[in-house]
């Protein structure tokens, strides 16, 4: 099997996005970043992709007529470059099915708490308020509901007395960027097969 070509996508600061590079450069994904998507020119995320020397695709949603016209761009430019895996990592976007169709079980997204728990935004802070003593990290496929696809492997992190949501968020994140480059080298070496909602992942 060849090194998978990935595209991510992200809307902030892009430590996930960092994770998956660092582990790209350290051999420990096969994997090429072939693009960063960002729908935010500001975002840290877009100098994090030129310091590492990744092509990114930067666009203003306002500018396009709908969420559509916009995607249709995004899949044009995905295709052109051969994209295998697109990861979303901190997408603050709903994906429509222009991108979830052609690429149905060849895109993942993490999500910070154990789904089906508190999908959508703020999981942390959904998580803290709910009292939960469990939380932790989710990746999935994508299949265009709100955090609903398939799940392909989680991540538990206690809640501890006194939490807040930057304290449990600093936990979350570093289980997200230990679980996003195992999961991704899992797709790359062809051991992750999905059935119906069942995934498996061979050891």
């Amino acid at each position: 099997m060849g090194t998978l070509r990935i595209a991510v996508f992200a809307s902030g600061q892009g430590t996930n996005f960092q994770a998956l590079a660092d582990a790209v450069q350290q051999e420990r994904l096969d994997a090429t970043i072939e693009l960063l998507v960002c729908d935010k020119p500001a975002a840290p995320v877009v100098e994090r992709a030129r310091k590492a020397g990744i092509d990114t695709f930067v666009f203003v949603p306002k500018e396009y007529p709908s969420r559509q016209a916009y995607e249709t761009e995004i899949l044009a430019e995905l295709q052109r470059r051969g994209i295998e895996l697109v990861v979303l990592a901190g997408y603050m976007r709903i994906i429509t099915s222009v991108l979830v169709e052609p690429y149905y079980g060849r895109m993942i997204n993490i999500h910070p708490a154990l789904l089906p728990s508190f999908p959508g935004v703020n999981g942390i802070g959904q998580a803290l308020e709910y009292g939960v003593k469990v939380t932790g990290v989710t990746v999935h496929y994508v299949d265009g509901g709100m955090d609903s696809g398939p799940i392909i492997a989680q991540s538990v992190v206690e809640v501890q007395n006194g939490d807040t949501e930057d304290t449990l968020g600093e936990r979350i994140h570093a289980a997200e960027q230990q679980l996003l480059p195992r999961v991704v080298q899992s797709i790359a070496e062809g051991r992750v097969t999905l059935e119906d909602r069942i995934v498996t992942v061979k050891l």
